[in-house]
C-alpha cells in the first residue's frame, strides 16, 4: 500500500532540497496517498503518484513544479485514482495517445517532401542525370501544383485524377510516366508508414476504371528516322563533314548505338586488337555490359580520332568535356539544311515526313536487318533490346557476338556503298 504522509502545505513543498548524492529524493506530501514530489539532483522537481493499478504498481507523472502547484498536484492524484477505481490504467491510455500523435505526425508528411525523400533514396538507382531530372520535373511541374502540399495519406483517387486528366489527352505519354511516379513515391510513403491504404494511383483495377488506355488517346510517336533508300547518301554526306561531333555520328550510326552512349564513350572501353567495344552497364539503359562488335570503318574512325590529354572520352568536346546532348543533333540539322539550301527535300522520315534525328538512326538499321534477313533476336541485341522473354533471357548463354560481328560489317557496306 502507498505510505502514509504527513499533508505538507504549499509553503514546505516549496522549502524542499535535494539532500544531496547522486539519486532522486521522493518526499510524500499527503493528502492524497501515494502522491510525492520528487528532487532531482540538479534541482528539478516533479510530481509522482504511486499507486497500484489491478496488480501492477505503477508511479505515473503528473507534471513538474511549481508550473503544476501542490493543489494542482492533489486534484490530477484524486481524479486518476477515481479513474482507476474504474478500472483504467492512466499509464496504458498515455502510451496509446503518444503513439497515436507520433502515427498522425508521422502520417503527415507533405507529398512534395515524399517526393524529396523518395528521390534521395533512389538517386543511387537512375542511369543518368537526365533521368534525375525528368522525375523531379515532371513531378513539379504537374503534380507538385495541385498535390504537393497535401499530406500523402489523404491524397485519393480524385485528386490523382486533378493532376492526370489536363495532360491525359493531349501530353498522354507524359501523363502516363507521370501517373507511374505518383504511383512509386505513394508507394514508397505507404512502406514507410506515411500512410495506409490502397495506392490511388495504381492503374490496374483502380484508374484504369476511369481514364482511357494510353495507347488508345495517344499513337506513339517514334523518332525520326532517315529512309533505308536514303542512308547510304546520307552516310556519304556525313562522312564529308568534319568535326568530333560529325565522327561521333558516323560511329553511332556503323555501332547502332545511342547517342549518349556515343557520346560518354571512353578509350578504357575499346580493345582495338579485338575490335570490340564494351559498354558498362552503368551506362546501358539494360543496365547490363553490352559488347558492340567493331566494323573495319568503324574501327578505323577510332584510330583516326586523336587522344585529347587529360580527357577520357574518344569523342572528346574542344575543352576535354563529354559532347554535349545536343552536339549530334546539330550535325543532322546542318545536314538537312544543306540539302533544303541545295534545292532538294532534305534527310526526311518516309512515314512522318518529319527531318531524321540521331536516334532514328537506330530505326533505319532496324528497318536494314529486317529487310536483310538478320534474324530478329541477334538484331535486337545489336541494339541492346530485351529479346525474348524472361526465361529465354535467362537461359541464354552467348551474346552472339561473332555473328553480330558479320552483321555490322554488312550494314557498314551497305551504309558505304
Amino acid at each position: 500500500m502507498p505510505r502514509q504522509a504527513d499533508e505538507l502545505s504549499a509553503i514546505a513543498v516549496k522549502r524542499l532540497t535535494h539532500p544531496g548524492g547522486k539519486g532522486n529524493h521522493l518526499v510524500f506530501v499527503g493528502g492524497v496517498a501515494g502522491l510525492a514530489l520528487q528532487l532531482l539532483p540538479g534541482g528539478g522537481r516533479t510530481w509522482i503518484l504511486r499507486t497500484v493499478v489491478g496488480k501492477r504498481r505503477r508511479e505515473i507523472g503528473l507534471g513538474g513544479y511549481p508550473e503544476v502547484s501542490l493543489a494542482d498536484a492533489r486534484a490530477k492524484a484524486r481524479a486518476l485514482k477515481a479513474e482507476i477505481a474504474k478500472g483504467a490504467d492512466p499509464v496504458e491510455e498515455r502510451k496509446a495517445a503518444r503513439g497515436a500523435l507520433m502515427a498522425s505526425q508521422h502520417r503527415g508528411l507533405l507529398f512534395k517532401d515524399a517526393v524529396d525523400a523518395f528521390l534521395a533514396n533512389r538517386t543511387a538507382g537512375f542511369k543518368n542525370e537526365k533521368h534525375k531530372y525528368q522525375w523531379r520535373a515532371t513531378l513539379d511541374t504537374y503534380a507538385g501544383p495541385v498535390i504537393g502540399d497535401m499530406t500523402v495519406g489523404a491524397i485519393g483517387v480524385a485528386d490523382v485524377l486533378r493532376v492526370l486528366e489536363p495532360i491525359w489527352t493531349t501530353k498522354t505519354e507524359t501523363a502516363s510516366r507521370l501517373r507511374g511516379r505518383i504511383e512509386a513515391v505513394l508507394a514508397w510513403a505507404t512502406v514507410a508508414g506515411h500512410r495506409n491504404g490502397e495506392n490511388p494511383a495504381r492503374w490496374r483495377g483502380n484508374l484504369a476504371m476511369l481514364l482511357a488506355k494510353p495507347t488508345k488517346v495517344a499513337t506513339v510517336v517514334h523518332q525520326p528516322a532517315v529512309a533505308l533508300a536514303d542512308a547510304p547518301a546520307w552516310f556519304a554526306s556525313l562522312r564529308k563533314r568534319g568535326g568530333s561531333s560529325a565522327r561521333a555520328l558516323e560511329f553511332a550510326v556503323l555501332t547502332a548505338a545511342r547517342s549518349g552512349e556515343v557520346r560518354l564513350a571512353t578509350w578504357g572501353e575499346v580493345d582495338l586488337g579485338r575490335a570490340l567495344w564494351t559498354i558498362p552497364g552503368s551506362r546501358m539503359k539494360m543496365g547490363a555490359d553490352h559488347r558492340v562488335p567493331l566494323s573495319g570503318p568503324a574501327v578505323a574512325i577510332l584510330r583516326g580520332q586523336p587522344v585529347m590529354e587529360g580527357s577520357p572520352y574518344i569523342f572528346a568536346a574542344p575543352k576535354g568535356g563529354a559532347l554535349s546532348d545536343m552536339a549530334l543533333s546539330a550535325v543532322m540539322r546542318k545536314m538537312h539544311q544543306a540539302e533544303l539550301d541545295a534545292g532538294r527535300k532534305g534527310w526526311l522520315d518516309p512515314q512522318t515526313g518529319r527531318p531524321a534525328v540521331p536516334h532514328g538512326l537506330r530505326s533505319t538499321f532496324r528497318d536494314w536487318a529486317a529487310e536483310t534477313g538478320v534474324p530478329r533476336d541477334m538484331a535486337e541485341i545489336a541494339l541492346s533490346h530485351a529479346s525474348g522473354s524472361d526465361v529465354e533471357r535467362a537461359y541464354r548463354r552467348t551474346d552472339m557476338l561473332e555473328r553480330r560481328r558479320e552483321v555490322m560489317a554488312a550494314w557498314a557496306g551497305f551504309l558505304r556503298r
